[in-house]
């Protein structure tokens, strides 16, 4: 199971060239952090994008690994009480040291140089650790300083009060209830190592619907040593982190020079689903409300936010990347030709 997924620019007669601006879109998944989910979802976007005449001029480069702990072997012990799975800060830390050695790979001048703008895409509980990377870098995070976030994707994002959600609750309740609290993943390893694997991909497939690439990546999940206690620990420890928000109004605010451009770009998209079970409604209104208010507030323009939100019409559901990739991929490329249009 690959930790990384990327895809470059296909090669071409005519290389880039120092003033080609080399764009890294970044994917952080959401949990389980398994980014071979979002194999056909990425392998899309990139086909898009070499399909597509509205370049700009830019060299589009696409990313996405792992979240920590999801696999076996990216921890060489497994995981105990005194070495527990990895928690929400913990996949923070993990996406800033990664996007901070990320660099240009491509013919010419341009080689191990820093990208001129990076676009990240955030999924579910990727999305909070999106605009935690991004308040960080407003703070002038070490690792990231000189790193250019241009903009951000969140799709069906778990932004605020997640343990209100209705999945949320069912997930809360089994983070409150110490036996269960503490035995959960023991008591799931149990009945899955019953299942022999046949058994398994018959149910993943038959009763959950899912496409063979779908099924065969949470067959390997579910049968890893590690993979079913870390997205409990992490998910657990999302409805502790993820309630009231906290980032400060400039988060959403453009910077200084984007306003003298008069660029009109929203700096974060949010795509939230309909219905979507692990989101709030009332929470989520209230966000967007508070978003509107601060994009028509009188005052500088750059000191307005800069958010677009849009709510599917389409019934996507939360976990996007096992029927509708391409759908979605579709809306990603739009969005981002748009960011890049200035």
């Amino acid at each position: 199971m690959p930790q990384i997924l990327s895809y470059s620019p296909a090669s071409t007669d005519k290389s880039p060239t120092k003033d080609t601006r080399h764009v890294l879109v970044y994917l952080v998944s959401g949990n389980p952090g398994l980014i071979d989910y979002y194999e056909p979802f990425l392998s899309t976007l990139h086909t898009l994008f070499e399909t597509s005449s509205v370049q700009k001029g830019a060299s589009i480069h696409i990313r996405g690994r792992n979240l920590a702990g999801f696999d076996d072997s990216d921890h060489d012990e497994p995981f105990t009480k005194d070495n527990p799975p990895r928690n929400l800060e913990f996949q923070i830390q993990h996406v800033l040291s990664d996007i901070a050695s990320v660099k240009v790979e491509a013919k010419g001048p341009r080689n191990g140089t820093p990208f001129d703008d990076v676009i990240f895409i955030g999924h579910s509980v990727g999305s909070y650790i999106t605009l935690e990377v991004f308040h960080r870098h407003l703070h002038a995070h070490p690792e990231i300083r000189d790193v250019n976030l241009r903009a951000a994707i969140l799709l069906f994002p778990t932004i605020t009060h997640i343990a209100q959600s209705p999945s949320g609750r069912k997930l809360d309740l089994l983070r409150s209830t110490p036996f269960l609290d503490q035995n959960a993943h023991r008591i799931a390893k149990w009945f899955i190592d019953l299942c022999p694997a046949s058994v398994l991909r018959f149910i993943i497939r038959r009763f959950m619907g899912f496409p063979p690439h779908a099924a065969e990546v949470t067959l390997r999940f579910i049968q890893s040593r590690d993979g079913v206690w870390q997205a409990l620990h992490m998910g657990k420890d999302e409805m502790r982190t993820i309630g009231e928000e906290t980032w400060a109004e400039e988060l959403w605010e453009i910077a200084d020079e984007a306003a003298e451009k008069d660029r009109d770009v929203p700096k974060f998209f949010f795509f939230f689903g309909k219905g979507d079970h692990w989101v709030a409604e009332e929470c989520k209104d209230e966000f967007i409300n508070r978003r509107l208010q601060h994009a028509e507030r009188e005052g500088p323009k750059h000191k307005r936010g800069k958010t677009r939100v849009v709510l599917d019409e389409d019934a996507i559901p939360h976990s996007f990347c096992i029927h509708h990739s391409e759908k979605v991929a579709e809306k990603v490329k739009f969005w981002i030709d748009e960011i890049l249009s200035i």
